[in-house]
């Protein structure tokens, strides 16, 4: 049985070994012992807060195996991805560059150094063993967290952003990184990514160039490798478009990833989310139905689990006495549930040209 739940300090050396087994490293979620420490702490202080509106809270949330014992994902949400200091992306532009006296007309594709994604709330720095690749665990690590933004809308923005990891070759290059960030940084790619990790990513207004880059004098590769996801984050990006997320216009800074975002009441996990008062039946006498999250309504003592989306005429959600006991509800406690199937029905993965 699999169950989301926030953070213990007891967790630090899972944390530990899904920050060193993630594909490729993420830049918010270092292999480094004290910055996850810190990140533990600073989550149990967000948990334990009375916020009435977004700031610097980070919520980090893990994926338990009850019957294993062990701790197996972990994933975060900064309720406002700007709080302390800019969240500084690429936005892809198009300049128009044209001479009447030469009747010349050129549309120039650009990138220009941006910092609008700094007011959306950021769900960041999942990871998963790869033992559960592939099946509905990753999918509950990944949605949860929109149950959990869902009953404290307050505490976060209207918009969510996420930030995929960029596109590597075979020898574990970013092309982008290659042909851009290199030259003002004179590191690596996985340097770079590791020091913005570990460090105040400050460095970055301070010496990435301010003017935008034209994209026909990069190299055809780095061109290519714009808005591409890397082959390991292909599915979690199609299920997040299939939620409701669009492509923006905007990319990671360093590997030139893809950034969605989205409206978060336009999601298909907050519009098809509902309450229900719980009656617990013996899991023999449950009849069949679609999957379902199933969240408690406790805030530092939250949790999100998988269950049959099984209702009573009546509307009740009936519950396994093993479901209850893991949410730590009762019967008549009302519980909040959103299938966990979803529909890729008016799918729309172009971008959005309005406020997002």
């Amino acid at each position: 049985m699999l169950a989301v739940r926030p953070v213990r300090l007891g967790d630090l050396p899972a944390l530990e070994r899904l920050a060193g087994s993630a594909q490729p490293r993420l830049t918010n979620l270092p292999a480094h012992r004290d910055r996850l420490e810190e990140r533990i702490a600073r989550s149990q202080r967000a948990f334990a807060s009375e916020a009435e509106v977004p700031g610097d809270e980070h919520y980090t949330f893990v994926l338990e195996d009850r019957e294993r014992g062990e701790v197996v994902g972990t994933a975060t949400i900064r309720a406002l991805a700007g709080a302390n200091e800019a969240y500084y992306t690429y936005r892809q532009e198009t300049l128009i560059h044209a001479s009447q006296q030469l009747n010349v007309r050129r549309e120039v594709p650009t990138l220009a150094l941006s910092h609008e994604v700094s007011d959306a709330s950021l769900l960041c720095a999942l990871s998963l063993d790869p033992r559960y690749k592939g099946t509905s665990a990753e999918s509950l690590l990944r949605r949860a967290r929109l149950m959990f933004i869902a009953q404290y809308p307050e505490r976060f923005a209207d918009v969510l952003a996420m930030a995929f990891p960029g596109y590597l070759d075979d020898d574990g290059e970013s092309p982008f990184w290659n042909s851009v960030g290199r030259h003002f940084f004179v590191r690596d790619y996985h340097e770079i990514n590791y020091i913005a990790g570990v460090r105040s990513k400050s460095f970055i207004a301070e010496v990435m160039p301010q003017f935008p880059l034209y994209l026909a004098l990069l190299t055809p590769k780095a061109r290519a490798a714009i808005g591409r996801e890397h082959p390991a984050h292909e599915a979690a990006l199609e299920e997040m478009l299939a939620e409701g997320f669009l492509r923006s216009r905007h990319v990671d800074l360093f590997d030139a990833g893809p950034v969605i975002k989205g409206d978060r009441m336009r999601l298909e996990s907050f519009r098809r989310a509902a309450w229900h008062p719980v009656r617990i039946r013996p899991e023999h006498a449950l009849p069949d139905a679609e999957p379902a999250m199933v969240a408690n309504q406790r805030l530092d003592g939250f949790c999100c689990t998988v269950a049959r989306y099984a209702l009573s005429p009546t509307g009740q959600l009936m519950l396994s006495p093993a479901h209850a006991e893991l949410l730590g509800v009762e019967e008549g406690r009302a519980v909040l549930a959103a299938p966990l199937g979803l529909s890729d029905d008016g799918l729309d993965p172009g971008y959005d040209e309005g406020e997002l």
